[in-house]
C-alpha cells in the first residue's frame, strides 16, 4: 500500500509516525507498506538469521537482525535480514545495541513474498549497494532461486541445488547451499 499526502512528507516527519505492521518504508517521499509475510517467507527468515548469527556472532564478526529499520541516504527501509559488521553496530553509551540504525547494512537480504513487487525489492537492494552494502541477496521461494547482487558486478542467479551461495568475506564461515536453504521449507 502506498500513502500519499497533499504536501510532501519529509523523512523526519515519516520517522515520527507510529510504526505499522507490517512495516512501512519511506522511499522517494512515499510511504510504502511492506506485504504481510506469509509461510515460506517466515520460515526462511526465522531459519536464516540464526544460522548466519551462529557463524558470525561467536567471534564478534557481525550480527544478523530481522525486520530492522535502516535509515540512510534519504530513505528508511526495513530489510528482511540486515547484517552488520560487529564494529559498525550502533551502540548506546552503555554498550547496548542502539535502537536507531542510520547506516546501510553490510549485507542485505530480502525474501520475495507473493504479490510483492520484485522491482521495488531489487531497487532497495541496489540502493543499499550504492551506500556501502557489500552484498545483497534476493531469495525467491517460488522459483527456488537466490539472486546475488554485488557493487559494480553483474547479478548472479543461483538455483542449482548443490550450489554454495556466496557470502561477504566477513561471513566466510557461513556455508549454505541452495538445497539446504529451500529444504527449510520442508521441515
Amino acid at each position: 500500500m502506498v500513502q500519499s499526502f497533499t504536501k510532501p512528507l519529509t523523512l523526519e516527519n515519516f520517522l515520527q509516525l507510529p510504526e505499522t505492521k507490517p512495516a512501512s518504508e519511506y522511499i522517494d517521499g512515499l510511504i510504502i507498506q511492506k506485504p504481510m509475510p506469509q509461510g515460506e517467507h517466515s520460515v526462511i527468515q526465522t531459519e536464516l538469521a540464526p544460522a548466519i548469527n551462529l557463524a558470525v556472532k561467536p567471534k564478534q564478526t557481525a550480527r544478523a537482525f530481522t525486520e530492522l529499520r535502516c535509515t540512510f541516504g534519504g530513505r528508511s527501509t526495513v530489510p528482511d535480514i540486515a547484517v552488520f559488521l560487529w564494529n559498525r553496530i550502533p551502540r548506546k553509551e552503555n554498550g547496548r545495541v542502539a535502537n536507531v540504525f542510520s547506516i546501510a547494512p553490510d549485507w542485505t537480504i530480502e525474501i520475495l513474498s507473493p504479490e510483492q513487487s520484485q522491482t521495488k525489492v531489487i531497487k532497495n537492494i541496489l540502493y543499499c549497494l550504492t551506500h556501502g552494502t557489500q552484498m545483497g541477496w534476493l531469495i525467491d521461494p517460488d522459483k527456488q532461486s537466490v539472486f546475488v547482487y554485488l557493487p559494480d558486478q553483474p547479478t548472479t542467479a543461483y538455483d542449482e541445488p548443490k550450489a554454495r551461495l556466496p557470502v561477504p568475506e566477513f561471513a566466510k564461515d557461513f556455508n549454505l547451499t541452495v538445497e539446504a536453504l529451500f529444504n527449510w521449507l520442508r521441515e
